[in-house]
């Protein structure tokens, strides 16, 4: 008779957060992305809605809430700065499916794994907007390819230090 009954126990690589993480932690992470750069300039190397989605991508596991979450973010980032509407929700909707798939086929508690994930995910996503902006939309962006680097580059360094933090909103059981 128990294998018929169901298992009610959580898979515990799976994290869970109060609900309220889940708003307020993006929330902040797109209202710090459209202000920090007008006070830094040209030195806002950084890309916290994209750092916030691979977070909760990694740590949820499921490629279709990294989807949403990915998508949400780069739409309403989109919103709030002069790029067209999408382009950053694209490449953040795949870098979210690509880290939530990441996610479920490796053990994403190890440091040195988010550090380099967020590194990589930066770059795939700095270049599907160059993509989308000159080839598919036909705009002229300006790009350079060390700006993209250095924003990678302080995506992970964002990331040491914010996923710790975050670790910390984890619901424990």
């Amino acid at each position: 008779m128990p294998l018929l009954a169901a298992d009610l126990r959580r898979d515990p690589g799976i994290r869970r957060y109060p609900m309220l993480a889940y708003a307020l932690v993006p929330l902040a992470a797109l209202v710090l992305q459209a202000w920090l750069p007008r006070v830094l300039g040209p030195y806002a190397w950084f890309d916290l809605p994209l750092v916030i989605t691979v977070y909760f991508a990694l740590d949820r596991r499921s490629p279709i809430q990294g989807t949403l979450m990915g998508a949400a973010m780069g739409l309403f980032e989109d919103a709030l700065s002069h790029h067209a509407i999408g382009v950053n929700g694209i490449a953040k909707t795949i870098a979210g499916f690509l880290a939530a798939s990441i996610g479920v086929r490796i053990d994403v508690e190890n440091h040195t794994i988010r550090l380099l994930l967020t590194f990589l995910l930066s770059l795939l996503s700095s270049g599907l907007v160059v993509f989308v902006s000159r080839f598919m939309l036909g705009l002229d962006l300006d790009w350079r390819w060390y700006v993209a680097l250095f924003t990678a580059l302080g995506n992970s360094l964002i990331a040491v230090v914010l996923f710790p933090l975050l670790d910390r909103l984890e619901i424990r059981d």
